[in-house]
């Protein structure tokens, strides 16, 4: 039996352990789960807005959030997109977005009129970085047309600066992420773009073969409809920016339908390359030809289709080093009956490790978006978690055996050190098996205890805040990155962290998962170790800083040239 026939046979056979999974519960009843959902007591009440029949695939992609400190107190602030619907499209007020202030103690204050961030328009996604280096970090939100970049003015405002920076591009952009892909000390843009809407003329719900799932009349797309190229914004240094997608080989003439993004230096060159997850089609790894162009080399380098060579709906994308060689692999997340792809980094290429690492079949019968690396017990080995939800409402009423649903659980991957994972969602409780409709996702230390905390904005519902309260979890470390210049968080610097017999790498990066934003700050679990050995930050100049003998238990500010 192939690749192929194995997979169908695996969505069927899952599909019924997922259901079995959903169904129980944590292994004792006197078992505290690790993670709680907290969102209604931290006084969290966004709500995101989607047309509940989902007839047009423009009001099911929303739902990106962010995790950064825009007041510079310590403490993770969070904001959420929302977007409009083919039937409010006309009035920009329909949706709001919404940044809440991290108070201490998991308390959120909604400021988001004062701050001025409500309404970028028929929101998608966001990232944020310092973009201008003055020490305050600025939101970049894609839209169903022109996106918006907010200043952050240090004031507890910002400043909608989109037309005098050049970066509103246009058109449907979805995933987004700053970096100095030029390595000319300032932060430039990429913003991937889906798919061509005209709201004046829209596909007409299941009128032929491309808007339907099996035999049922669903919403026209992505197959059918004509995609859109992606936009480069190079920083220019003076608060504007040109794009330059076309000239540097990175503009996608194809128009493929792009969704989340990456950068990364996956060959340890000192230059960023690009990873871009495509729905339903190839996708790219652009390579940095240190010379203001890039390379698309995604196939040669084995992360453009599946295993058996098949093209994925690939939505969100995340990077880690779960196996902690020092090496970042790439974590997709794709549609249903197509499994989530684990490509682990051998230095000079990617292996699709999905089902050596027994990630793969059980995310089968799943719909997958935000997803994340994290290490949520402190023992030092990166765990996995997925979010998902269908697109077409219209599933519940078809009750098709291989399919999860259009509610979906959540996946959560425990790492066992050995390159292989357990799938513990069942165990984690309600808040990981409760069916929803997730998209974005982002992690962080929102009360700096030195647990990852995670959280999920949910099409057409209410988020989740999910706190981090595992027992017995080991010790960690917090690193903080200040750099010099006008990258001051310093995105694209690789921080490696030695304790004991672990050795640990991560990557500050701008855009995560599916259109999200993680914090920037970088997390290691130490396990039983009470101090570590070394911290060494490499740059994105090229510069490396150490420091020695660093006590557990806190975080830690490394100034660049300190």
């Amino acid at each position: 039996m192939n690749r192929t026939a194995l997979l169908v046979a695996a969505v069927i056979a899952t599909a019924s352990v997922a259901r079995a999974a959903s169904a129980q519960t944590p292994t004792s009843a006197a078992a505290k789960p690790p993670f709680r959902d907290v969102t209604r007591d931290a006084g969290i009440t966004f709500q995101h807005h989607a047309a509940p029949e989902k007839k047009y695939i423009v009001e099911s992609m929303s739902g990106g959030v962010a995790l950064f400190d825009f007041d510079n107190d310590g403490l993770l602030d969070i904001y959420f997109v929302d977007s409009l619907t083919v039937e409010t499209a006309a009035d920009p007020k329909a949706a709001r977005s919404a940044l809440y202030r991290n108070l201490g103690h998991f308390k959120f204050e909604d400021v988001t009129d004062r701050a001025g961030v409500g309404h970028p328009g028929w929101g998608m996604g966001v990232c944020t970085a310092d973009v201008d280096g003055d020490g305050w970090e600025d939101i970049y939100v894609t839209n169903l047309g022109p996106n918006t970049l907010y200043r952050n003015k240090g004031d507890g405002t910002f400043a909608d600066v989109t037309e005098t920076a050049g970066v509103a591009g246009g058109g449907w952009s979805a995933g987004c992420g700053f970096a100095d892909y030029d390595r000319d000390g300032d932060l430039d843009l990429f913003v991937s773009r889906y798919v061509k809407i005209d709201l004046a003329n829209l596909p007409q719900f299941g009128k032929d073969k491309t808007c339907e799932y099996r035999g049922i009349a669903v919403q026209c797309g992505p197959r059918g409809l004509p995609g859109e190229g992606d936009f480069l914004f190079r920083n220019e240094g003076n608060g504007r920016f040109t794009e330059v997608g076309k000239a540097a080989g990175v503009s996608d003439p194809r128009e493929y339908f792009g969704l989340g993004i990456a950068w990364l230096d996956f060959n340890d060159d000192g230059w960023p390359d690009l990873y871009v997850a495509n729905d339903s089609t190839a996708n790219f790894l652009y390579v940095n030809q240190k010379d203001g162009t890039f390379k698309d080399q995604a196939f040669p380098l084995g992360v453009a289709v599946s295993e058996d060579g098949s093209e994925q709906g690939s939505m969100g994308v995340a990077l880690g080093d779960y196996t902690n060689t020092g090496k970042f692999a790439i974590y997709v997340t794709n549609f249903a009956e197509e499994y989530n792809n684990l490509f682990r980094n051998e230095g000079t290429h990617f292996v699709e490790a999905a089902f050596r690492s027994r990630t793969g079949p059980v995310s089968l019968p799943f719909v997958g978006w935000g997803n994340a690396f994290l290490d949520y017990d402190n023992n030092g080995w990166l765990d996995m978690v997925a979010v998902n939800g269908h697109v077409y409402p219209q599933l519940d009423k078809a009750r098709l055996g291989a399919s999860a649903g259009y509610r979906q659980r959540k996946l959560f991957y425990e790492n066992r050190g050995d390159g292989t994972f357990d799938e513990v969602a069942a165990k984690f409780g309600a808040v990981f098996t409760e069916e929803r409709v997730s998209r974005g996702l982002a992690i962080g230390d929102l009360d700096n205890d030195g647990r990852i905390d995670i959280v999920v904005n949910d099409l057409d519902g209410t988020p989740q805040v999910l706190h981090n309260e595992v027992a017995g979890a080991g010790n960690w470390i917090l690193v903080k990155l200040k750099g010099t210049g006008k990258n001051a968080g310093a995105i694209g610097a690789v921080v490696k962290v030695k304790a004991g017999a672990l050795a640990m790498t991560r990557l500050v990066q701008s855009g995560t998962s599916y259109i999200s934003q993680d914090d920037k700050r970088q997390h290691f679990g130490l396990g039983g170790a009470t101090e570590v050995d070394v911290i060494e930050v490499l740059w994105p100049d090229g510069t490396t800083t150490r420091q020695e003998r660093v006590k557990a238990n806190q975080i830690v500010e490394i100034v660049q040239g300190k």
